[in-house]
């Protein structure tokens, strides 16, 4: 019997050959991206062990089968390889658990493509999402199974309710869980849930980022006004390796940004204890040699004051994981651009601990968001503490060093920007093709600026419930940040898709052609559509560049 069978959504199990930024393939229209690329560039999927569960799964799969195997037996929970489903659900099976990211494809840069591209059809993330309910539906038929959904992609499921019913899904459950996952499947397969526990229905946000709570026997939520997350000592260690060795470090954020909900959850810390039993089993059972470090904020581990960097804090996390016997390498998933501006002696000390070189760049990805300097005042005047706007320079000169000192030390920032913030003018949105334009054409001890960056539309939530996203044009500023952004895309993936690729010499020439031929057709493409609305691509070009230096102003730290 096997009580409880957890399912990843397909998109979170593919290796996307080991690429940095191919992992968003998934977002791209199914009538843009060609079949025969998306299957190709994909990659594996996370192979099966002989009695057909998955060798490797998403952190939130993993911390699940934790959670749930604090009270059953291990024949009771099982993580089940999708093309195995048959030897595990049956007709004693109670609940089949699903995490998703995107499932319906509105995540913000699914979203940026559609409407980019003017794409009706559906994206790639979508269309795996339906195939993957088909399969879960095809194989629980006629068994008592409930399908519950969860992850941080049930909050489309909260604008496009229907699309439950669709999907057979019976619930949707909302946050985080791991101190109660047992007790809500318990009480799903009974058929009662404890008022005093969980509420019926969801939380959303309105357009101004406010929480509200609606009633819907759909959904599953903890009960507001009670206990909301699980303290530290609830959440489980994973006890099987996760995709790509990833092992979370702490959740929560803190830094205030009006436009992520990361924000609203308590920060936690993991002590080192915690992580490096978390670092071990990947090592151990799934044969990694690398940790990959999941926080939202990796330079707010254990902050000072003003979120001043814990410099003894930092040091101590990634000397104790490459002191792990079988880690070689280390990487943590985000930070904030101002830590290096401001403190450029701390990456390099990290980047010695990490043995950072020309062959080993740490990727981190950053919301620098905007090069505008107003914007970045209104929508995350926090980002940049303990640095502050003004004082210790402009928003653009934070970013400049930042990148520099990232850079000189081999860190590789993946950012991402946004267009159509509230309040957001033309002037902004140039000011961001300057940022981009002067980091573009910027050198640090001879060598170019390492960084991509990646544009995403802000549509308000009521926009994409109505659907009336798909009718969104962008307007000229905008247009001018999407083409600056990939052609400096398609210029880092020329450079760089060769040396950044893995596997056998045919795999890399394959894969690095691709990369490289994709980043220049993506360009032109985008090229096409800036020319048909009327944009000046030769004005883009050269925005910023013409008015002098590209050096930026020294930043200072004031106390």
């Amino acid at each position: 019997m096997t009580k409880y069978v957890l399912v990843s959504d397909a998109t979170l199990s593919y290796d996307f050959r080991n690429f940095p930024l191919l992992d968003f393939l998934p977002c791209a229209p199914s009538n843009v991206l060609p079949e025969v690329f998306y299957d190709y560039l994909k990659g594996s999927f996370s192979p099966a062990l002989p009695d057909g569960r998955v060798k490797y799964a998403p952190y939130s799969v993993r911390k699940l089968e934790a959670a749930l195997l604090s009270r059953n037996r291990r024949e009771d929970v099982a993580v089940a390889h999708e093309d195995h489903l048959e030897n595990f659900i049956r007709d004693d099976t109670e609940i089949i658990g699903v995490s998703t990211m995107d499932p319906l494809g509105t995540g913000p840069l699914t979203v940026s493509y559609m409407i980019l591209f003017e794409s009706t059809g559906y994206p790639w993330v979508r269309r795996e999402w339906y195939r993957l309910m088909s399969r879960i539906n095809a194989v629980r038929k006629g068994k008592k199974a409930k399908l519950v959904v969860g992850g941080p992609g049930v909050w489309e499921f909260t604008l496009f309710p229907e699309e439950l019913e669709r999907c057979g899904i019976d619930y949707a459950f909302q946050g985080e869980s791991d101190d109660v996952v047992c007790d809500l499947f318990e009480q799903i397969s009974q058929g009662v849930l404890d008022s005093r526990m969980f509420y019926t229905g969801y939380m959303s946000f309105d357009d101004h980022f406010h929480r509200q709570y609606r009633d819907n026997p759909r959904f599953i939520t903890r009960k507001p006004g009670a206990k909301n997350y699980p303290s530290l000592d609830e959440i489980p260690d994973i006890v099987e390796p996760t995709m790509k060795s990833m092992t979370e470090i702490m959740r929560g954020c803190g830094i205030g940004c009006d436009f992520c909900e990361v924000t609203l959850r308590p920060s936690r810390y993991y002590p080192i204890d915690k992580i490096i039993r978390e670092v071990n089993v990947n090592v151990k059972k799934g044969g990694y040699n690398n940790a990959w470090l999941h926080t939202d904020e990796i330079f707010a581990y254990k902050h000072g004051r003003l979120f001043e960097p814990n410099e003894e804090a930092l040091t101590e996390l990634f000397s104790s994981i490459m002191a792990v016997p079988g880690v070689e390498k280390t990487n943590p998933t985000h930070g904030r651009i101002s830590i290096p501006a401001a403190y450029p002696d701390l990456i390099k000390k990290l980047s010695t601990i990490m043995k950072a070189d020309e062959s080993n760049w740490i990727g981190v990805q950053v919301g620098v968001e905007t090069g505008s300097e107003r914007l970045a005042k209104i929508h995350m005047p926090n980002k940049t503490l303990p640095l502050r706007i003004g004082s210790d320079g402009s928003w653009q000169d934070i970013v400049w060093w930042g990148v520099h000192n990232f850079n000189r030390y081999y860190w590789r920032p993946a950012f991402t920007c946004q267009v159509g913030q509230n309040e957001e003018t033309d002037e902004d949105n140039w000011e961001t093709v300057e940022l981009i334009n002067r980091l573009s054409n910027s050198m640090v001890d001879h060598r170019p600026f390492e960084f991509t960056i990646t544009p995403m539309q802000n549509v308000p939530l009521g926009l994409i419930k109505s659907r009336e996203f798909s009718q969104i044009e962008m307007n000229e500023s905008q247009l001018a940040v999407y083409y600056a952004s990939y052609r400096h895309l398609a210029k880092m993936a020329a450079r760089d898709s060769a040396p950044a690729s893995q596997g056998n010499i045919l795999a890399r020439i394959g894969t690095s052609s691709m990369i490289s031929i994709g980043g220049w057709i993506m360009l032109r493409g985008i090229e096409h559509i800036c020319k048909k609305r009327g944009l000046d691509i030769d004005k883009v070009k050269r925005f910023g560049l013409e008015s002098g230096s590209l050096f930026a102003k020294p930043v200072r730290l004031t106390s």
